[in-house]
């Protein structure tokens, strides 16, 4: 894991080393061992094979030998289905928030006959027998997750929580760090998923790309396409709640989920915050009353602590879908004397176009 600026606001966490000596049958498809192949946030293929009976009698992120066993079931059935690391962990946190990595034979108020791992109810889950078989519970879950469209560009927690529907789409998120543990622990394979505060949307490789500058000394925020523009339009359901009627600003693809986003003009970095809906904002400086906000990002795509002078051009953070957001997209807007005015048109006249 790469060391990289984060407003202070991000504690980093550490991942339990292997205790030497301990084998294990381990079998990465492609035969590579690179950390963005591991990772392969697509979902198709790369995945990780971890034989059930090869875990030892140890302990990883206050798991214990019967919850890792449990976990290497779950990520076995996610390799059998041909899915990536990143979803094989998706559901190793999944369980984690279910049943912390046990099979469960009883369920709670909301469902009285959930059981196992996932604590799968009777109704369209299968049998009390294959609820309670941890490889074929994981293997309903999978199947369940795979059908999720572009769930490389959703946050871990929000693709557990359309498997789930959990009350909270939020409340698989703690456990992330410790499923990224879990899953390098058990196969010794650093998978370059990002562990920190929960994020995990993608792997990255803490490289960065600078912007081209203009000759006016100012970048594009983001690469295209533009996705929606300033001004009134329909209300969008997101996992926080409804967003407004109006949007003060433009939303740029922007690479997509791990896209670079650039700093639009040099200046200073006066805010980094979090909106009410859990959504990572960070405000640029301009001088003379324009200022620069750039929205969506995860916490651990933020590259730039409060005070720093960026340049234009720089990239100071990676685009993420965190608070009111369906997708990785990067929420550009402008103000100038505190009014919000359309991004577009004032980065047409300082001779930026899209």
């Amino acid at each position: 894991m790469s060391e990289r600026k984060s407003g202070g606001l991000i504690a980093l966490i550490a991942i339990p080393a292997l205790v030497l000596g301990l084998v294990f049958s381990i079998v990465l498809l492609g035969g590579s061992d690179d950390a963005a192949a591991a990772c392969n946030p697509d979902g198709s293929g790369n995945g990780l094979s971890i034989d059930p009976d090869t875990v030892p009698d140890d302990e990883i992120s206050g798991y214990g030998h019967e919850q890792l066993v449990n976990a290497a079931h779950i990520i076995q059935a996610g390799k059998d289905l041909d899915l990536g690391v990143r979803d094989q962990t998706i559901g190793v946190m999944t369980a984690m928030g279910e049943s912390t990595l046990r099979v469960l034979d009883y369920g709670d108020g909301p469902g009285p006959d959930s059981r196992g791992l996932f604590q799968q109810r009777q109704e369209g889950w299968g049998s009390y027998e294959d609820r309670m078989d941890p490889y074929i519970s994981a293997t309903s879950f999978f199947k369940a997750l795979a059908k999720i469209e572009n769930r490389e560009s959703l946050a871990p927690t929000i693709v557990a929580h359309r498997v789930q529907i959990n009350k909270d789409p939020y409340h698989y998120e703690k456990h992330w760090p410790a499923a990224v543990a879990v899953v390098e622990g058990l196969s010794g394979v650093d998978t370059g998923l990002n562990a920190e505060n929960g994020g995990g949307e993608e792997c990255s490789s803490g490289e960065t790309e600078s912007g081209e500058v203009n000759q006016n000394g100012w970048a594009k925020p983001g690469d295209g396409p533009i996705n929606a523009s300033f001004g009134p339009r329909p209300v969008i359901q997101t996992p926080s709640g409804p967003t407004y009627p109006f949007h003060f600003g433009t939303d740029f693809q922007a690479g997509g989920c791990d896209g670079p986003i650039w700093a639009a003009q040099e200046g200073t970095v006066s805010q980094i915050v979090q909106d009410s809906g859990g959504g990572w904002r960070i405000e640029v400086d301009h001088g003379g009353g324009v200022t620069t906000w750039y929205v969506h990002m995860y916490a651990n795509g933020i590259l730039v602590d409060v005070g720093d002078k960026v340049k234009a051009g720089q990239q100071i953070a990676r685009t993420g879908s965190s608070g009111f957001s369906t997708g990785c997209h990067l929420h550009f807007e402008v103000q100038v004397n505190g009014e919000k005015v359309d991004p577009i048109s004032f980065l047409a006249e300082v001779g930026i176009t899209y």
